[in-house]
């Protein structure tokens, strides 16, 4: 015991080996819901849900492990929501792309990610996106996955006339999706911890009471074999050979790059770790999370990424690598829980997803408004990822105008050079989508 509070220097941090367990399964409980959510939309791309579970799982832990142990924070990681969505709606379903080369994607993109914080480039990677569209690249997302569970759930649908509309109310599983959603929303005003974990138990329990969700057989089993996903990834890096490829893996890079860094660097700031306005050790926290990527994307995963939901370890008194140890090892025994996918439907990751989205939307007010040279392409790339059902063309529709925008207001040498690079790039992608 004194080994571990001398490592984890609990005693500089003025926290205690009780308070670190309490904060790492306080974590746990506000984020085990990627356990059933990410198999539900990976498995929307084709892939095996068992599968992604266990990858889900061991990526998680292995992730919040090495966040502890090297970074020695209290910040966990698991599979992104929304880089995932990016993963199976836009890249798989949208592009048509195989799930197996998208899978490739994230290995290469991961080994980049590697790359980069090696050779310490992430500050000229950092630099040259502007603020504005990293935030509305975060809240973009955050609308795109609100859409999907509003879609999944079935509180929107398909309509000719107006394009979308409201879903009928006289399916069962539609009120299945709005309790949930009430009974979250409660929740999170009320600020109680693990609160979107806590509205999918109380959702489900409600579907098997009331029958239209069926009761599994078991409730513990052992994991799901990853032999439907484990390697794949790798074996298919040789389809990576379009432009097209190319953009998809350098979306993965920046999205999972950018959100990454700017859930650590907030973290940090909740939990009064940084100085001089730098986050020590930042690049150890990089490295232990895009190592994590790498391994999951063997294993069978979308990217992984720093998780927002640290802040409720943090909040109740978390402040070592142990409260990350804590929950990755409480990632491995979440393995056991697999025959539970079938209880967690559409209908109750819907309303997870309609939360995490107002939580990712909130970036929405660091944006510079008053400025249109920003506030164009910033909107575009939020309002572009729910219409155009695709991530990467709500980016593409903001990169390719701000160039533009910012040349007009004469402010054209404020621009990186990235960016003008991006610009070009991005129309090839455009071009490429529409030949096809």
């Amino acid at each position: 015991m004194s080994s571990i509070t001398k490592y984890f220097q609990l005693d500089e941090l003025h926290t205690t080996f009780r308070r670190e367990l309490l904060a790492g399964f306080t974590t746990f409980i506000s984020m085990a819901y990627i356990l059933f959510v990410n198999p539900s939309v990976l498995g929307a791309s084709g892939m095996d849900k068992g599968a992604v579970f266990t990858a889900t799982a061991l990526a998680s832990a292995l992730g919040c492990i090495l966040m502890g142990v090297l970074a020695k924070y209290p910040i966990a990681t698991a599979p992104a929501l929304g880089i995932n969505a990016f993963f199976a709606y836009s890249v798989v379903i949208g592009m048509k792309v195989p799930w197996q080369t998208a899978l490739a994607g994230v290995f290469v993109a991961s080994l980049i990610f590697i790359l980069i914080t090696i050779f310490k480039l992430r500050e000229l990677i950092i630099d040259a996106i502007p603020s504005d569209l990293k935030y509305a690249i975060s809240s973009g997302i955050g609308l795109f996955i609100a859409f999907l569970g509003l879609s999944d759930g079935g509180l929107i649908t398909a309509n000719k006339s107006t394009i979308v509309g409201l879903g009928s109310f006289s399916v069962g599983t539609t009120w299945l999706t709005i309790f949930g959603l009430i009974i979250t929303a409660i929740f999170m005003v009320r600020k109680v911890p693990g609160g979107i974990f806590i509205g999918m138990v109380l959702t489900s329990v409600l579907g098997l009471v009331t029958g239209l969700i069926p009761m599994p057989k078991h409730l513990i089993a052992g994991a799901p074999s990853l032999a439907p996903t484990f390697g794949v990834g790798v074996m298919h890096i040789g389809d990576i050979n379009t432009i097209q490829l190319w953009v998809v893996v350098l979306t993965f890079l920046l999205v999972t790059f950018f959100d990454t860094a700017g859930t650590l660097v907030g973290l940090a700031q909740q939990a009064g770790f940084m100085k001089d306005n730098k986050m020590p050790r930042v690049g150890k926290a990089l490295m232990s999370d895009s190592s994590a990527m790498l391994v999951g994307s063997v294993l069978g995963t979308s990217p992984v990424g720093a998780y927002v939901e640290s802040s409720a370890g943090i909040a109740v008194g978390g402040r070592s690598g142990l409260t990350a140890v804590v929950t990755g090892v409480l990632f491995v025994f979440g393995m056991f829980f697999s025959p539970l996918l079938s209880v967690v439907t559409n209908q109750v990751t819907a309303p997870a997803l309609i939360i995490v989205g107002v939580l990712m939307s909130q970036s929405l007010k660091y944006i510079s408004w008053d400025k249109m040279e920003v506030a164009i392409p910033s909107f575009l790339i939020v309002l572009g990822m729910p219409l155009t059902y695709s991530i990467s063309d709500g980016i593409a529709l903001g990169v390719i105008v701000y160039p533009i925008t910012m040349i007009t207001a004469k402010r054209g040498k404020e621009v990186h050079p990235i960016m003008y690079l991006l610009f070009f790039v991005f129309l090839g992608f455009m071009w490429i989508l529409n030949i096809e």
